[in-house]
């Protein structure tokens, strides 16, 4: 009995860390790096794939402090063929008491000719001579043929063979570039499972990205046929379109587990909680309507389906809220609510605060209820997520004013806390938010270009908090920032500011260009 449920367990590899990093504007600095990685121990996930400890001192340092703090997970570091990056590699995980070397090549006829420039028979030998090394450095190794969705099947299995005999643990089938589609992704998995003769002494993985909406279908897919890894991440953040949602496959195997009788070690309940900090950290919004932790998944306007659910919850929720970390909201809070009331709702809402940031977050939440008539918990979830932006950063608003209309120049008068000395200037410009903007350069000067600008409201109502949001780009270096605020003009100036503060941590960071799988 106990084989059988071995046999149907599925491991959740997430690469939040490493692959989700890689989307442009969500790099992390170490310190976010290891919360992300305390909650990712607490949602349950068997291996983190903590980043690609060669591409920079930054990535090596953060990998070698989660694989030190690591409890139960498999902690594993990233590396291409080369012995250089396997070394770097072997040493940052290398303290974790669990520990994994994740190495890599391309096999598709197009990356081969024009990525590596190498002919199938060196390719091949790459792949034993770094496996071999690998194992020379760590008991749990996996090897992925990059671009394997479009690899030729012939040379597909010859490598996944000999990469087993080389001592590889773990064969991971990339869909780099999301093309495949579920049942042709199947039919790939099926193929290995038929065609290498020793496929049996290795976990079969797949890592799909999302280019074409496919990639938890695909990943499904191919459990379905054998494959017992989906690598994944939070909010399915990652290169282009992204990958495999994390919450996603979890919930789909936990409410389908009649036409997916397969099992994972994920604490669902702590999903949303994980959703929000991934957020609040890389400045990545979830939309309203993203499947499992989108602010509408459990939300009923339709009068018809607010009358099925009033009747049974099960009409029309197909999960609880409860499953995924959310409780439905039975305080009203306003401007009598007391700190009480208010920790609670945090707790609901999936936050885990001390007790001076939790005063902290009390103090602005009492603020903003004298100025709204009803404040919802969307306004409280921007209002804490706007504090951990700005938790580290080196930058810091003090105070802004405006003075706009049909008439004279628009004019900003900003304060700026820069290294904690306080510099105020005045600035014009062709509207409140340029005048804003300029001010703030004025202050803090910087080559960087602004790529986007965008506001949209939290909550319904002329008193709805704005939430704001800033792209800058400098020197291929790309950062995105938010800032939340019943001021729409102190909102922007506060994404500006988080968008700033990023591209100065960036500066300080030597980070060659990641790769993909």
């Amino acid at each position: 009995m106990s084989e059988q449920l071995d046999r149907n367990r599925v491991i959740i590899f997430d690469t939040t860390l490493r692959d989700g990093e890689q989307s442009p504007g969500a790099s992390m600095n170490l310190e976010q790096k290891l919360r992300v990685a305390e909650v990712l121990e607490e949602l349950g996930v068997d291996v983190i794939e903590a980043g690609f400890p060669i591409a920079s001192n930054g990535d090596f340092e953060a990998v070698n402090e989660i694989a030190r703090r690591s409890r139960r997970a498999i902690v594993c570091g990233l590396a291409r063929s080369s012995p250089g990056d396997i070394l770097r590699a072997a040493e940052a995980v290398k303290p974790a008491r669990r520990r994994r070397i994740h190495t890599f090549i391309s096999t598709s006829p197009l990356h081969m000719k024009f990525k590596l420039r190498m002919e199938p028979e060196d390719v091949h030998q790459a792949v034993i001579d770094s496996v071999r090394l690998a194992r020379n450095h760590a008991d749990d190794v996996e090897w992925s043929p990059e671009d394997g969705s479009r690899t030729e099947h012939d040379f597909l299995c010859r490598c996944v063979e000999s990469a087993i005999k080389a001592g590889a643990t773990t064969i991971n089938i990339p869909d780099t570039v999301g093309y495949a589609v579920p049942d042709e992704f199947a039919a790939l998995i099926a193929m290995l499972f038929d065609r290498v003769p020793n496929v049996d002494k290795a976990v079969i993985s797949v890592h799909c990205h999302n280019d074409l909406g496919l990639a938890v279908a695909n990943s499904l897919a191919a459990v379905r046929v054998g494959a017992r890894q989906v690598e994944c991440t939070i909010n399915g953040i990652g290169e282009r379109a992204g990958n495999a949602a994390l919450e996603e496959i979890v919930m789909a195997l936990k409410t389908r587990h009649d036409a997916l009788p397969f099992a994972t070690g994920v604490k669902s309940e702590h999903i949303t909680k994980c959703s929000r900090l991934v957020s609040a950290i890389t400045g990545f919004a979830v939309q309203p309507n993203k499947a499992i932790v989108g602010a509408n998944a459990f939300a009923h306007e339709s009068g018809i389906h607010q009358d099925g659910v009033l009747k049974h919850t099960a009409t029309y929720e197909i999960m609880t809220p409860e499953s995924v970390g959310l409780q439905k909201s039975t305080l009203v809070l306003g401007k009598h609510s007391g700190r009480h009331a208010f920790k609670k709702k945090l707790e609901e809402l999936g936050y885990t605060l001390g007790e001076n940031e939790v005063n902290d977050a009390f103090q602005r939440f009492k603020d903003l209820a004298d100025k709204k008539k009803e404040v919802f918990e969307e306004d409280i979830v921007a209002l804490v997520d706007d504090e951990v932006r700005r938790e580290h950063d080196r930058i810091r608003l003090v105070s802004l004013a405006i003075f706009c209309g049909t008439r004279g120049p628009k004019r900003a008068e900003l304060e700026l806390e820069v290294d904690g000395e306080v510099r105020a200037t005045t600035a014009t410009g062709d509207g409140p938010v340029d005048a804003t903007f300029k001010a703030i350069k004025a202050l803090v000067p910087h080559d960087s270009r602004l790529q986007l600008y965008q506001v949209s409201a939290v909550t319904g109502g002329t008193d709805a908090q704005a939430e704001a949001t800033v792209r800058l780009e400098e020197q291929g270096r790309i950062a995105n920032g938010q800032g939340a605020d019943t001021d729409t003009l102190v909102a922007s100036a506060r994404a500006y500011v988080n968008a700033l503060n990023k591209v100065l941590a960036k500066r300080e960071r030597s980070s060659p260009a990641a790769l993909s799988l």
